[in-house]
C-alpha cells in the first residue's frame, strides 16, 4: 500500500477543523475506555488499519485487555462487555453501516436505556468523528505508525 496524499499538509485548515471536532468528541464526558472501544469497532468495520493500530495501542495504554480488543470483531457473541458497552457497540454498528441498517429502533432503544440524552448525542458525535477519520485514512491510504509491521 502506498500513501496517496498527505491530507495534513495538503489542507491544514480542513484538518484543523477536523481536530476541533476530535477535541469536542474527546471532552464529552464519556468514559475514555468506552470511546476507545467505539473508535476501534468503527475502524474495524471500515477496515482502517491506521486507526485500528492507533486506537488499540491507546486502549492498551489505558489498561484495556487484549481479550476485549480481540473480541470487538464479534462483540455480539462475546460476554466480556457491560450492557452500556454493548449498547454503544450496537449504536456504532448501526451508524457506521447506516445505509444497511437505517439505525434500527432496537439499537436506539439499547442506547436510550444506558445513556442519558446528552450522552447519546456525545456518543453519536464520537461515532461521527471516528468515521470521518477513517475516511481520511482509508481514502488517502495512511499507513499505520508501525507500517503494519510487528514491533521487534
Amino acid at each position: 500500500m502506498t500513501t496517496r496524499l498527505n491530507h495534513w499538509t495538503a489542507a491544514p485548515k480542513v484538518m484543523q477543523a477536523m481536530m476541533a471536532l476530535e477535541k469536542a468528541s474527546r471532552s464529552n464526558g464519556l468514559e475514555h475506555s468506552l470511546l476507545e472501544l467505539v473508535k476501534t469497532r468503527a475502524s474495524i468495520i471500515n477496515r482502517c488499519a491506521f486507526c485500528i493500530d492507533m486506537h488499540t495501542r491507546e486502549a492498551r495504554a489505558a489498561g484495556e485487555t487484549e481479550e476485549r480488543l480481540y473480541m470487538l470483531a464479534a462483540w455480539e457473541e462475546a460476554t466480556c462487555y457491560t450492557p452500556r458497552e454493548r449498547a454503544a457497540l450496537a449504536w456504532v454498528d448501526a451508524l457506521t453501516r447506516l445505509s444497511e441498517t437505517g439505525a434500527p429502533d432496537a439499537a436506539y432503544d439499547a442506547v436510550a436505556a444506558e445513556f442519558t440524552p446528552e450522552e447519546q448525542v456525545a456518543l453519536t458525535l464520537a461515532i461521527v468523528t471516528i468515521n470521518g477519520w477513517n475516511r481520511f485514512a482509508v481514502g488517502f491510504r495512511a499507513e499505520p505508525a508501525r507500517g503494519g509491521k510487528v514491533a521487534a
